[in-house]
């Protein structure tokens, strides 16, 4: 009797973790347009938060890095059209001329740093996390 409430109880964690994912994914799978992450031109290693952006259509997610000479001074990211991925122009900022190179990518979230993890991974540990605490793994 006492095994076949615990299968009962599994089957139910299970189906509420499937109703999670399904709640947390279908919203992204609705919207036709990118989401990318967006941040103002900044000095590089000056910490900003990043905000989610959805870009216009026929627009990608950017890097951009800004130097002085060898010098990798400027960080900015967000969305720019396909035509303008990979140019390289100047920018002055608070008074001295940079020159401001752009790397254009086409997944969702793919212009975030190597420590900012995006969707899925931040969903899938959460729900292990659940998971486990409930008993379930």
């Amino acid at each position: 009797m006492g095994s076949q409430r615990k299968d009962r109880l599994n089957v139910f964690q299970s189906l509420r973790v499937s109703a999670l994912w399904f709640y947390l994914l279908l919203p992204s799978a609705q919207c036709d347009n990118l989401r990318c992450y967006y941040s103002p031109v900044r000095e590089k290693g000056r910490k900003v938060e990043l905000i989610v952006t959805e870009c216009p259509p026929d627009e990608l997610c950017f890097k951009a890095d800004g130097r002085y000479g060898n010098h990798s001074a400027l960080a900015a990211r967000g969305c720019m059209a396909k035509k303008d991925c990979s140019q390289v122009h100047k920018l002055r900022f608070r008074g001295t001329v940079y020159t401001m190179s752009y790397a254009c990518c086409d997944g969702p979230y793919c212009n975030s740093c190597p420590l900012v993890t995006a969707g899925l991974l931040a969903i899938t540990l959460t729900l292990i996390t659940v998971a486990v605490m409930a008993g379930n793994l």
